[in-house]
């Protein structure tokens, strides 16, 4: 029976499509809320995670804590040793340009980072993080259906939450960079190293530009709008 030092399942199930949020009481809220048939597969560190059936599709969902070396090390583990096929990063972000308003939803066609995480893959030149096309056209189809609009773009995946340096969000966004989280870029090189398909999906909790900004209470429990968005990608 798989396990690792950090998941360990006792013999539930993990489906093919994970969702991840940073936060284990976001992937409790859920599968709480979204999930049917609902069994845990993970209580290790509190890092919990779910499976259950959305639509009739088996999908789970798991914490991947904070930065990258956490999300990246859930990423490996949900695939090389449980057989992962699909992760769906599901998070909330700092908007970085102007017009974003809070509850905007940002897909990351880009994931630039300022970690050094992708120096281990000792490549000849610069790696560039990106989604799945497969999952990036699936999810904005799907917001063309429900009539949503979304914004996607390059983001930042940056190890920097208390940055020293405060004309670095301004540089970024001169760039075009939408917003900032902390995992899509790790989580990105550990799908394409593995040959699976990944993408980050963001609800705007702050805009880093105007100041505005949800509460911590708000960032675990609203984003309704994204989830029911990124659910129909385990039919894909």
């Amino acid at each position: 029976m798989a396990e690792t030092p950090h998941i360990n399942p006792g013999g539930a199930p993990i489906a093919k499509t994970v969702l991840m949020p940073g936060d284990p009481l976001r992937a409790k809220f859920i599968a709480e809320n979204y999930l049917e048939n609902v069994v845990q597969f993970n209580a290790v560190r509190n890092m919990l995670g779910f499976t259950g059936t959305w639509q009739g599709h088996e999908v789970s969902v798991m914490g991947s804590g904070m930065g990258i070396p956490s999300a990246s090390l859930y990423a490996h583990e949900l695939i090389h040793v449980f057989g992962a096929e699909k992760l769906v990063r599901v998070g909330s972000c700092g908007a970085m340009q102007p017009e974003l308003d809070l509850y905007e939803i940002i897909v990351a066609q880009g994931a630039c980072t300022d970690s050094h995480f992708l120096a281990q893959y000792n490549l000849p030149g610069t790696f560039a993080p990106i989604a799945s096309w497969k999952l990036l056209r699936a999810f904005t189809d799907e917001a063309e259906r429900q009539g949503v609009d979304v914004h996607v773009g390059n983001i930042l995946s940056s190890d920097v939450f208390y940055n020293a340096d405060d004309t670095a969000s301004r540089r970024w966004a001169g760039m075009g960079v939408l917003a900032v989280e902390m995992e899509s870029a790790g989580i990105y090189a550990v799908a394409a190293d593995a040959g699976v398909d990944a993408l980050g999906v963001f609800t705007v909790s702050d805009n880093i530009i105007t100041g505005t900004a949800t509460s911590a209470e708000e960032r675990e429990t609203a984003f309704t709008r994204m989830m029911e968005l990124a659910l129909p990608l385990a039919a894909v």
